[in-house]
């Protein structure tokens, strides 16, 4: 264990590690390196964000979908998922009440929907911007041109999130169909750093055939990309897709992630996500304590909740957006940190 913890204290002290370290530890995860990982994860975060935990008004916007990702639940090819499209005023009435909450960015999500052409994006958010010149706004809605990307910025969008799901390309082959490509995810985000958006990157801790080898050789790759946000959370089937039958990603090995990411980009804006309360009653607050520093309560209307359903048995679907905000804040109090509603930008530009 003394090993293990020597390579803890190398990646805190150089900000990464060789490929054959992250193996080592991922390999030998324990309670033990855990938690000295964690201590030092939460020491580190801290010295950049003191104990504020940033909100994100999440609105999930659409659930149709051009793609078949064999993970997920509203791929194209699931007939049983109920379709739906918010309008812009129900758009609009999820961000004024999230305004109303006090919160300052608003993350937009959905499938890779064609109806969403780049001019009814960039309407959405040019109008949020000129009702709410004061927020942040986040797009997560996939793989996009360059010249996509290009008219959101210009629309006023300042982040996008796009998880790159594995840098490994088999692995990403038995994870999405032949006319997907792991080498253009990785692009686009190459293209939106350029274009002086705040990036996100992440993975699926846990996907079907994920080795440890692969998980090391993404935390390379998010040291190199240097973004500005990483979402992880673990892998939860979903029952009418090709891995129904899989097992999920684990509580423990989602932990160790949060604690080695936050340790090698100290100052990356680190969520402790919806499919982490989903796995454990407790997952987020975990979380929170492992290093992380973000949360996304859900705004979108209650009626559509369930509906975006990526995975099996996702929490808070039945709650109002009221509901969910006092729950969240109970829940991050009880870690020792507290909800801070601004903006909540990254400290690099």
């Amino acid at each position: 264990m003394n090993e293990l913890m020597k390579l803890i204290d190398k990646l805190e002290l150089q900000g990464s590690l060789t490929y054959e370290e992250y193996v080592m530890l991922l390999s030998n995860n324990s309670q033990e390196l855990r938690d000295y990982a964690a201590l030092k994860a939460v020491s580190i975060k801290e010295k950049y964000y003191s104990n504020k935990v940033f909100v994100r008004g999440l609105i999930e916007f659409s659930n149709y979908c051009k793609n078949d990702c064999y993970y997920c639940g509203i791929r194209n090819g699931n007939h049983n998922c109920d379709r739906y499209r918010l309008s812009q005023d129900e758009i609009f009435e999820c961000c004024r009440q999230g305004y109303d909450f006090g919160y300052r960015t608003f993350v937009f999500q959905s499938g890779e929907d064609p109806y969403y052409s780049d001019e009814r994006i960039c309407n959405i958010v040019s109008s949020i911007k000129s009702e709410y010149p004061d927020v942040a706004i986040t797009l997560s809605i996939g793989e996009k041109s360059i010249d996509s990307y290009k008219a959101f910025k210009k629309a006023g969008a300042d982040r996008y999130l796009l998880r790159h799901e594995t840098c490994n390309e088999d692995h990403y082959s038995k994870l999405h169909p032949q006319n997907m490509s792991g080498t253009n995810r990785k692009q686009c985000l190459n293209n939106l750093k350029s274009l002086g958006f705040q990036v996100g990157a992440g993975i699926m801790v846990g996907s079907p055939y994920q080795t440890k080898e692969n998980i090391a050789e993404d935390l390379i790759f998010l040291k190199e990309l240097n973004p500005h946000m990483v979402g992880i959370g673990p892998f939860i089937s979903h029952k009418d897709t090709p891995f129904a039958d899989m097992p999920n990603g684990t509580l423990e090995d989602t932990l160790l992630l949060l604690s080695l990411i936050r340790i090698m980009l100290p100052d990356v804006l680190l969520p402790s996500t919806t499919a982490l309360g989903t796995i454990n009653p407790r997952g987020r607050e975990m979380g929170l304590m492992a290093g992380a520093n973000v949360v996304m309560p859900n705004l979108s209307p209650v009626k559509v909740r369930q509906k975006y359903s990526l995975y099996d048995n996702k929490i808070c679907t039945g709650e109002e957006a009221a509901e969910c905000v006092d729950c969240l804040k109970k829940r991050v109090e009880l870690t020792g940190n507290i909800i801070v509603t601004d903006r909540g930008d990254s400290p690099r530009k």
